[in-house]
């Protein structure tokens, strides 16, 4: 018994829900599961050992106790080590016609043609999971067997007892001992402890799939590392084009926009832990590389489309063969193009006594963009009349007109940022773009977390685009060569004269107003007067676009500018540029400084936003620091900077070499950024 126990964390499960005293045991588990914000509901945890197969066994299937206290007979708990196949999804919560009617939902289909809103029975996928989420409080409850004989606790858990298993006191403890070793290296569960919850994060564009900026880069990796802390994890985006991964769940409902009913489809695949639903629908198509384009009333229909269909992903996406539900729920939106998700969730569904454990967190990557327009806008949202009032606001600019993400920031449980640094601009007049006045109203359920990058794709010990052409991975112990030869790679690509002794200075962005590339204009006459090489990629404004063709036609020697955009060629700057150059005007976080300090490469950045919190000034003193900034984007205070990075790169190597070796050694990971958001998914999990 003593070996069973110290294998596995299953079976101390087991021995708990079969202690002597069934009112007990049920009291235990009770208590345990009412720590996960659950009483009456049925819950279960879905989490498997880390680096099992989707398709392997369950570890843990738990029922909770339902509502009406310990005593009741009929309330019995039960914990199960299962290798069986998932069972037909469980059914969705009905909703109650006014809050079908008010969300616009015309009618659903499936296979099995069930009536709405209920999921049909559908076989569970090749990659299925074992283990189940509970839809509704009113599943039903797994009854533990009566021992055969309460003076066995061996069988009164349900482990037979050979008729012959006489076992010394000496080879028990030998088993014990043995047991005790082959565990030490396994998990015992979820990272995320008492807090997995189920997630599904929202948005309108995710790597690899569709990718326009850093946020794409954000919703591919984030939902990753919160899965990997043992939380049940959804990635919801439209489906813009023909993704192969992706297969139909059969599921197909119709919402209705602006008064035109509209078909979804749900198709689904499952990579790195984590659940893909991709929403298909007409106004979506052949919109892969035009994702914001359109007329404003026709993107307005897609976001509401996108949105209504969303939020009731949940219900009715079987994700290996068994939907999410509603219960210990969290929404995570992005940006104002899902700003209308937290706004559906407690009209539709809330007000109504539905979803009364999901919550929603917003998250804001670029506050600049907010969905503003006509007050008229409003009916098209199929809201009741009251809600008028969170859309309508006014500002000396725009007047009275209808914001989507103000009623978005009003409407979510909780609010993060992508940086500190950001949520102090957020406050003020000039950094909250008309929004200050909400944000400081609503400063109590806001939090900063920065960004962290995908280190299976920004590694330059494993990155793939360093593999070819003379490129060469390393590490921090072969930076020297690795970091050498990657330069030399990237001025024969690009035509420039390989020396190792001069600086290499990149820029990697969006050609706009925001980027700050025309500061770098305004400074190229002193950049090319210096003994530099300077090279730029970025497609965005025609202007800015030939700007940077004049740029290197006159100072061809020197400059090179690679208008449209390479992956490749990205991350190949990343890796073989000595300083990262960023003028940004604003910049929520940024992601191409954490790239450069992950590679080794020095960034010298404006200092706002994000890169104000990520690269500590250089010290020279103490030998501390990461970079250089500048306080204001302007191109004397850059070539300030610049000038500094560019004298301690030529005559202080050692503390060149101490700036590259402190950026690689950060935990730039989405790991360390999980655990924040994991902070802010309980804060909203318990607020009421």
């Amino acid at each position: 018994m003593a070996g069973a126990t110290s294998s596995s964390s299953v079976s101390l499960i087991l021995i708990l829900v079969a202690s002597s005293s069934p009112r007990r045991s049920r009291g235990r588990v009770g208590i345990a599961l009412r720590s996960y914000g659950y009483s009456g509901a049925e819950l279960r945890l879905h989490w498997a050992r880390r680096g099992s197969s989707r398709d392997g066994p369950a570890v843990v299937r738990a029922a909770a106790v339902p509502a009406g206290g310990e005593g009741e007979d009929a309330a019995a708990t039960q914990a199960v080590y299962s290798t069986s196949p998932p069972k037909t999804a469980t059914s969705a919560p009905k909703q109650n016609q006014s809050a079908a009617k008010q969300n616009g939902t015309v009618g659903s289909s499936s296979a099995s043609k069930s009536p709405a809103p209920a999921v049909s029975e559908s076989k569970a996928e090749p990659s299925a999971p074992v283990t189940k989420t509970e839809t509704d409080a009113s599943a039903k409850v797994e009854e533990l067997k009566p021992s055969v004989d309460d003076a066995k606790p061996v069988e009164s858990i349900g482990i037979p007892e050979p008729v012959d298993a006489k076992v010394d006191a000496a080879a028990a403890t030998d088993a014990a001992a043995s047991a005790a070793d082959d565990t030490e290296d396994k998990e015992h569960g979820p990272l995320a402890g008492p807090n997995v919850m189920n997630v599904v994060v929202v948005a309108s564009e995710c790597a690899p799939f569709c990718k326009t900026g850093g946020l794409g880069d954000v919703v591919g990796a984030l939902p990753k590392a919160l899965a990997r802390r043992g939380h049940r994890v959804m990635v919801v985006i439209p489906r813009y084009g023909e993704y192969a991964e992706a297969r139909d769940l059969g599921v197909r409902r119709r919402y209705r926009v602006a008064g035109q009913d509209s078909e979804v489809t749900y198709f689904h695949s499952y990579i790195d832990g984590v659940d893909f639903v991709f929403i298909e629908a007409p106004p979506f198509r052949h919109r892969h590389n035009d994702i914001y384009g359109g007329e404003r009333s026709d993107v307005l229909k897609r976001i509401i489309l996108f949105c209504k269909a969303a939020v009731e992903v949940p219900w009715y996406a079987p994700c290996g063969g068994t939907v999410y539900g509603d219960g210990n729920l969290v929404f995570i939106a992005n940006d104002w193009h899902t700003a209308l998700l937290p706004v559906y969730l407690k009209a539709y569904y809330r007000d109504n006594g539905l979803m009364q454990y999901a919550r929603s967190v917003l998250v804001i990557h670029n506050i600049a963009h907010q969905g503003r327009g006509p007050v008229d806008d409003f009916v098209n949202f199929d809201l009741p009349e009251h809600y008028i009032d969170h859309f309508k606001l006014y500002d000396n600019i725009g007047g009275e007109h209808c914001n989507v993400f103000a009623a978005g920031l009003k409407m979510a449980d909780q609010v993060v940022t992508v940086s500190n640094g950001y949520l102090w601009e957020l406050r003020t007049s000039e950094g909250g773009w008309g929004l200050h006045d909400i944000i400081n109203q609503n400063d109590w359920k806001l939090q900063g977390i920065v960004n962290g990058i995908d280190m299976s794709e920004w590694n330059p010990a494993v990155d793939v685009h360093l593999h070819s052409d003379e490129y060469t991975n390393y590490t921090f112990e072969t930076l020297d060569t690795g970091k050498r030869q990657c330069k030399a790679a990237l001025q024969r690509q690009l035509g420039l004269q390989v020396r190792d002794d001069v600086p290499l200075i990149g820029f990697i962005g969006r050609l706009d107003h925001q980027k700050g590339v025309d500061i770098i204009a305004d400074a190229i006459h002193w950049i090319a007067g210096q003994d530099v090489q300077l090279v730029m990629l970025g497609t965005g404004r025609p202007d800015l676009e030939d700007m940077l063709r004049r740029c290197e036609a006159e100072h061809s020697d020197k400059v090179r500018a690679w208008v449209g955009f390479s992956v490749p060629l990205a991350h190949r700057i990343t890796a073989g540029a000595d300083v990262l150059l960023m003028p940004s005007r604003f910049e929520p976080c940024g992601l191409n400084q954490l790239y450069a300090m992950a590679y080794g490469t020095v960034p010298v950045v404006h200092a706002v936003g994000g890169l104000r919190d990520t690269v500590a000034p250089f010290d020279p003193f103490n030998d501390t620091g990461l970079g250089w900034t500048f306080d204001r984007a302007e191109a004397n205070r850059m070539i300030d900077a610049l000038s500094h990075c560019l004298n301690t790169f030529r005559n202080y190597k050692e503390s060149w070499r101490g700036l590259e070796a402190r950026g690689m050694a950060q935990d730039l990971s989405w790991d360390h950024a999980a655990v924040l958001y994991e902070d802010v998914l309980v804060k909203a999990k318990y607020q009421w």
